[in-house]
């Protein structure tokens, strides 16, 4: 705040600081504390809603957790996001460290474009792009009966293509932040701890993993939630028993109209949301004020 009141002086710095200000409540605070309000009363008609049943309520919280299923997807979203995270985190720490430290510029600049000219695209053209590419008589499968691996097609639609296709989606969101890290590395602590006799290993282990954790934590966060969060990918390539948590909220607000319990699970996916971004910082040992930078 001191920094910002320097650099553009009282009455400006102050103007950026209301215009947060009023972002955070009239775009966070308050839509959140709708939510809330709203999850914790029960659906009823327009006439009853201030009556005497509308009262406050954990109901639509208990629904969930007795729920037959929708816990157990809930659980299956958690497990599922944690598991494209660390996809997209082994996929993305070599590529990262590759542009890095043995990439020059150029063509570090020429890797960057290639793999962004996808992202040029919105989230549901590149969705129906792996539509396409796992469909039954797609060009995975023609590929794979080509070469003989497949004696005949496979369905690959269900948690394997949604997994696929969300690593895919948010494979950005990790590379960016790990080789923003990597990248402020000085080569010659590398080649220093390599003339001192340190493997490749023990050089990650040792320098280029600790510097990198705020990278490291900032992807892990954004690629969990966007991960958690995301309805596109699992409408598009998942299978009537591959249900998304998203695709939950999305039905009780849209198809059975119970905004109550929809906020409820809309709620819950955001407490958890949190948890996350809050366990991640403290097992990377990293403050917020470091990971927003």
């Amino acid at each position: 705040m001191t920094e910002l009141f320097q650099r553009f002086g009282g009455v400006l710095g102050a103007l950026f600081m209301l215009l947060v200000a009023l972002w955070l409540v009239c775009l966070v605070l308050i839509p959140n504390l709708t939510m809330l309000d709203f999850s914790l009363r029960p659906n009823l008609p327009a006439a009853q809603v201030g009556g005497t049943k509308d009262v406050y309520s954990l109901n639509n919280y208990l629904y969930l957790l007795g729920h037959q299923s929708h816990g157990w997807i809930f659980l299956k979203t958690v497990w599922s996001s944690g598991l494209v995270t660390l996809v997209t985190f082994l996929l993305c720490y070599p590529l990262a460290y590759w542009m890095a430290q043995v990439l020059t510029a150029r063509q570090t600049g020429i890797v960057l474009l290639i793999l962004t000219i996808p992202y040029l695209m919105n989230e549901v053209l590149r969705g129906l792009a792996w539509y396409i590419l796992l469909a039954f008589e797609g060009p995975l499968n023609a590929v794979l009966l080509k070469v003989g691996v497949l004696d005949a097609p496979i369905r690959w639609y269900g948690d394997g293509g949604v997994l696929a296709g969300m690593t895919y989606a948010y494979i950005l969101f990790m590379l960016f932040p790990i080789y923003n890290a990597i990248s402020n590395l000085e080569r010659a602590q590398i080649e220093a701890a390599r003339d001192l006799g340190a493997g490749t290993v023990r050089i990650h282990r040792r320098i280029v993993l600790p510097h990198a954790k705020v990278g490291i934590a900032t992807g892990c966060v954004f690629t969990f939630m966007l991960a958690a969060g995301s309805y596109m990918a699992p409408a598009l390539l998942g299978a009537p028993g591959s249900r998304w948590f998203t695709q939950l909220i999305y039905d009780w607000f849209f198809e059975s109209g119970n905004w109550n319990r929809g906020a409820a699970y809309g709620a819950t996916l955001l407490v958890l949301c949190i948890a996350v971004v809050l366990g991640t910082l403290r097992l990377f040992r990293v403050s917020l004020t470091s990971a927003i930078k």
